[in-house]
């Protein structure tokens, strides 16, 4: 297999974000190289003394990542309000997460697992982003992004604090409860948060289905079947796991 060459001065020095371009391809094989580690690592201290504080260490270190980049954009040179406000899904997901980390609640457990293995690595393949390396948008919106879901797959199949019909049932019901209240917001605000008010303007898996608000009924529907999907495995092993039980 021939080997791909991505120049260092193509990283430090472009100014606006490329899907699929050299920074994108960068952070793309982080994440993929970090998901095996992070998995292994929460199969090593489970059910030990050691699972909270590391579990606990984690949480931490997403907060310390997110919170200072997340900060940055309400300070006047980096506001807008159409895209600095905490009302995107990824921005709730990396809280439960911290939640979930810190916990090991099934349900926040459950969110994190089924945002991240959905919602958030569409937002990665297809990113709507402006910014490229370095600038601080950037970084949040990777860091945030690569965090969510290597804690989705530490805390199910690492730690396995694993999903059931009854925390799938409450988590489509917070995330209807979420689209509901940005919708009313957007169409207050004139804003888009969620893209659930209309389309991304960079391209995405939004494109192959209808207009608004046709699109959004029809994501929903497919996104409550796909997380169903993913429940179900889990479901069908919990009755033979004894470790799986130890969470609330």
């Amino acid at each position: 297999m021939p080997s791909v060459s991505i120049p260092v001065h193509d990283l430090v020095l472009a100014a606006d974000f490329e899907t699929f371009g050299p920074s994108h391809r960068v952070v793309l094989v982080i994440f993929a190289l970090g998901l095996v580690p992070v998995v292994l690592l929460g199969r090593s201290v489970r059910g030990t003394v050691r699972e909270a504080g590391v579990s606990r260490a984690l949480a931490l270190g997403i907060v310390a990542v997110t919170v200072p980049l997340q900060v940055l954009q309400l300070l006047p040179d980096e506001w807008n309000p159409r895209t600095s406000l905490p009302f995107q899904l990824c921005d709730l997901a990396w809280m439960f997460a911290v939640h979930a980390l810190w916990t090991r609640s099934r349900l926040t457990s459950t969110i994190t697992y089924l945002w991240g293995l959905t919602l958030t690595t569409q937002g990665m393949a297809t990113p709507d982003l402006a910014s490229d390396w370095p600038e601080p948008r950037f970084i949040m919106f990777w860091a945030m992004h690569v965090l969510i879901v290597w804690a989705s797959v530490y805390l199910v199949m690492g730690l396995r604090v694993l999903p059931t019909w009854e925390t799938y049932r409450r988590t489509v019901a917070v995330t209807l409860a979420w689209a509901a209240a940005v919708m009313t917001y957007n169409a207050l605000a004139d804003t888009n948060y969620g893209y659930l008010n209309g389309k991304p303007s960079r391209g995405s898996l939004l494109d192959v289905l209808p207009s608004w608000p046709l699109y959004v009924v029809i994501e929903i529907a497919v996104v409550a079947v796909v997380w169903a999907l993913l429940v179900v495995p889990w479901t069908v092993r919990k009755t033979s796991d004894p470790v799986s039980s130890r969470y609330p």
